[in-house]
């Protein structure tokens, strides 16, 4: 069962949400109002992903999505936004998001969201990955520039299925290892690329030609 929690200011919106996914088996372990309560819920109950709304009072949802990735690094954060453009969402996708929804979107390609995110997942789309690249040149922002040549032939596979949107099961699958030994070399490569997250780890395999979303 996947555990949820809920990030809106608006309490008819966390209702229908909450309707929506008990309805399709998953638990909603708490609601949150304002970005403050997430921080506090998150580190209470570690939810398996969380639903995050970007505009919040007391504190948004980007600086919520950044402490909480601070504090728990592994957190699966899906922000939820009104635009597809929203110049928050890139910033909570630089931050480790794994990825957005937005707000008019129907109840299957929300499930579906929140199931590949709970698997491991990122939700970057071509379009996204590219903007979110954009914007770390503009505003001379760098991911880590390690050379990729530093890791070898089954470490670059790995990177490159994770950049894919592939789970750490699916990885596991293709490369007939156990998910263990993915999720070990997945640390060892965010070590050598001195990386925080599966989100930067696949921007930089977009960014150095190891993978397309294409």
């Amino acid at each position: 069962m996947i555990r949820v929690l809920l990030v809106d200011d608006h309490a008819l919106f966390r209702q229908g949400l909450r309707s929506l996914l008990e309805s399709e088996g998953m638990r909603v372990i708490g609601e949150a109002a304002n970005g403050r309560e997430a921080i506090r819920y998150a580190a209470d109950t570690h939810p398996d992903v969380i639903l995050m709304d970007i505009q919040m009072p007391e504190l948004d949802g980007v600086k919520a999505t950044q402490s909480i990735l601070e504090i728990d690094p592994n957190a699966r954060v899906i922000m939820i936004t009104m635009y597809r453009q929203d110049r928050y969402v890139f910033e909570a996708v630089k931050a480790g998001a794994r990825g957005y929804v937005l707000k008019d979107a129907d109840a299957t390609t929300l499930i579906d969201a929140i199931r590949r995110v709970a698997s491991g997942e990122a939700l970057l789309d071509a379009d996204m990955a590219q903007n979110v690249l954009d914007d770390f040149r503009d505003k001379r922002e760098e991911l880590p520039s390690e050379k990729h040549a530093d890791l070898n032939e089954r470490e670059t596979m790995i990177l490159k299925l994770l950049a894919q949107g592939f789970s750490n099961q699916d990885i596991a699958l293709r490369l007939d290892i156990s998910e263990k030994t993915v999720r070990n070399r997945l640390s060892e490569i965010f070590t050598k690329l001195q990386l925080n997250n599966r989100t930067q780890a696949a921007l930089y395999a977009i960014r150095e030609g190891i993978a397309n979303l294409e």
